[in-house]
């Protein structure tokens, strides 16, 4: 008779069979955080338009309107078609990496990060000025430091969580890897 040797695996790895399962609930994460964001946007530039802002947590939180061609803190702004490259690159180097995924972790994050790269592609491919050169609508104002939205939240979270995955040796496939 045939000895089976026990199963080593880790929690990750046995929930995670492999991309058929993971790939579409990427996609799913990915499509709801656009939806969100946009209509956060959708909200906010009928609510906050002419100037109005309303506090949320006194100094430190509060709502106002804004529309960056730029990226973080405004850099850039005279480079937008640079930044919609960018955010065309992103989509689809996180959409390959997605593919791949065995991980429930590494799952939420490219999620997290596939969401708030394609809501911030399609700001800079079609709002206003015009194609390739729209302005993203921010309005969460962090006491005055930053000017975000909900797709930044996302890719904030995303990357801080590749960043653990990483620092953990966690791979795409949910496995400790050497790093």
């Amino acid at each position: 008779m045939q000895q089976v040797e026990a199963d080593s695996s880790t929690p990750e790895e046995t929930t995670a069979v492999g991309r058929t399962r993971w790939f579409p609930r990427i996609v799913v994460l990915a499509l709801l955080i656009v939806v969100v964001d946009q209509l956060t946007k959708f909200w906010a530039t009928s609510a906050l338009s002419g100037g109005r802002s309303r506090e949320v947590l006194g100094d430190l939180l509060s709502l106002r309107l804004l529309y960056n061609p730029g990226a973080a803190f405004s850099i850039g702004t005279g480079h937008t078609w640079v930044f919609a490259i960018i955010a065309a690159v992103a989509v689809v180097a996180i959409t390959r990496a997605a593919w791949r995924v065995r991980s429930r972790a590494w799952a939420l994050a490219l999620g997290l990060m596939l969401g708030g790269a394609t809501t911030h592609l399609s700001d800079r491919l079609f709002r206003e000025p015009g194609f390739a050169r729209g302005h993203v609508v921010d309005f969460i104002d962090y006491a005055g430091f930053f000017v975000g939205n909900v797709a930044d939240i996302c890719l904030v979270v995303g990357g801080v969580l590749i960043v653990l995955l990483y620092l953990r040796g966690i791979d795409l496939d949910g496995r400790r890897g050497e790093h």
